[in-house]
């Protein structure tokens, strides 16, 4: 049974590096096709199709500025005071090669469930700890599996705390409350009994699948620093900024003012959730990492020269980030993403259109890679089949979710983060997330399935 999927394996990893482009290449092959189909299947003329993709570039930047601060915060967070320590800790829990796969799996996961920039993030840096501490004690581990493992973990991460389309649908005034008769609460989503079987069983099929996938020893690949970040220990060994003095010297290389500055932002947290309640946004995000960083950060000086370390993993994402958003403006645009969502919502019947949903959210989410977008575009067509079919609409909402985040762990566009975390290539971590984007399917359809015909 090992050799066979050994061989399976070897397989999957010739064809993705022999076919699958590095992500800023595979981002162009995604326009060309977009506009293809775009102008193939809707009554839209060239004019249109170019022009709505051209204005569709910009329509993410907002959204790319919060990404990119998320992935340098977290860069910072993990290199400063004693987080660092703390990780190599964690790290150095799994003592067996198999055991490592499945432990980043699972702690990707669980970091995914509680805010989705997490998942790959810290997902990342895990892999990365891991793979240092095998080293440090002379074993070996597979190193793009350990990649691959983190970034398949992420696929839970719309069933968890920051699922876009659940809390969308729970958030007063939100565009399909009308149509929903009401809010849905997150107790019947998120925290439905289905929803949370289904995240253990599909978080324990991923991790004993890749503790199954290690290659012989032969062809094991240790890790490899040379495109990877610094390690977290060189954090701690920086130097106060030479050839200055007096007070404004004195004043960047104290921790009192980065440490008032992080009360202050721990305050404005606090405040938000004490008036809105569980609300969670990647701005609150964003300033629940900054202030983490500046309470552990020693100076201004310090906190600056990591920042400037973490600036080269934001490359990746600034260049490729509007590829995708001129896509999402091209196809809702011309309507084709609604066509293509009516189209599925009108072949399912009650007990099947969960399921539907889940496969439509998943083809959907390879074109708009953003969960919040891709439910504002199916979740119409869907909720008005729900009725029609008295099929339970968190059923329909939960298995949009599913689909977007089943395809997430095979889309180039995703794997950014992780990449830069690990210094890894694409192709090496995807051609084993892509075995384990086909395994994950079974829990995932499963639950929907039972919970359908429930």
């Amino acid at each position: 049974m090992n050799k066979s999927i050994q061989k399976l394996t070897r397989t999957i990893i010739k064809v993705f590096d022999r076919y699958m482009p590095e992500p800023f290449a595979f981002g162009i092959v995604m326009t060309l096709a977009a506009l293809v189909l775009t102008w193939w299947l809707t009554p839209a003329n060239a004019e249109k199709v170019v022009m709505s993709w051209g204005n569709g570039l910009a329509s993410l930047l907002p959204f790319i500025s919060q990404v990119c601060l998320t992935i340098l915060f977290a860069y910072a967070l993990a290199h400063l005071g004693p987080v660092p320590a703390y990780l190599q800790r964690l790290a150095g829990l799994p003592r067996t090669a198999r055991g490592a796969y499945a432990f980043v799996a699972v702690f990707a996961g669980c970091v995914s469930l509680i805010a989705w920039p997490l998942g790959t993030i810290l997902g990342g840096l895990m892999a990365r700890q891991v793979a240092l501490s095998f080293r440090d004690r002379g074993q070996k581990v597979h190193y793009p599996l350990l990649g691959g493992a983190a970034f398949s973990g992420f696929v839970v991460w719309h069933m968890g705390y920051s699922g876009s389309a659940p809390l969308l649908v729970a958030t007063q005034g939100n565009p399909m409350q009308e149509q929903l008769g009401g809010l849905l609460p997150v107790t019947q989503t998120i925290l439905s009994t289905f929803n949370l079987v289904t995240i253990v069983l599909t978080l324990a099929t991923v991790a004993l699948v890749a503790s199954l996938l290690a290659p012989a020893d032969a062809e094991l690949e240790e890790i490899d620093e040379s495109n990877a970040v610094q390690d977290p220990e060189q954090s701690n060994q920086e130097r106060p900024l030479e050839g200055r003095s007096g007070p404004a010297y004195r004043l960047e290389n104290s921790r009192w003012l980065t440490s008032s500055m992080g009360v202050l932002l721990i305050i404005y947290v606090a405040n938000w959730f004490y008036s809105k309640g569980i609300q969670l946004d990647l701005n609150i995000v964003n300033w629940t990492f900054l202030a983490a960083c500046l309470l552990l950060t020693r100076s201004a000086a310090e906190f600056s020269q990591v920042m400037m370390r973490a600036g080269r993993a934001v490359v990746p994402t600034l260049l490729q980030y509007p590829l995708y958003a001129g896509i999402m403006g091209v196809m809702l645009n011309t309507g084709l993403v609604a066509q293509m969502a009516d189209y599925f919502a009108r072949i399912g019947t009650a007990e099947t259109l969960p399921l539907i949903a889940f496969f439509s959210g998943g083809v959907i989410n390879m074109f708009i890679p953003s969960g919040g977008a891709q439910w504002a575009v199916q979740g119409p067509a869907f909720l008005a089949a729900a009725e029609a079919l008295g099929t339970a609409p968190e059923l329909v909402v939960m298995g949009v979710a599913y689909g977007d985040q089943w395809t997430n762990i095979i889309h180039p566009f995703v794997v950014i983060p992780l990449l830069i975390m690990t210094g890894l290539p694409a192709n090496k971590v995807l051609s084993y997330s892509f075995i384990l984007f086909l395994v994950a399917t079974v829990p995932l359809a499963g639950g929907l399935i039972v919970a359908g015909f429930w």
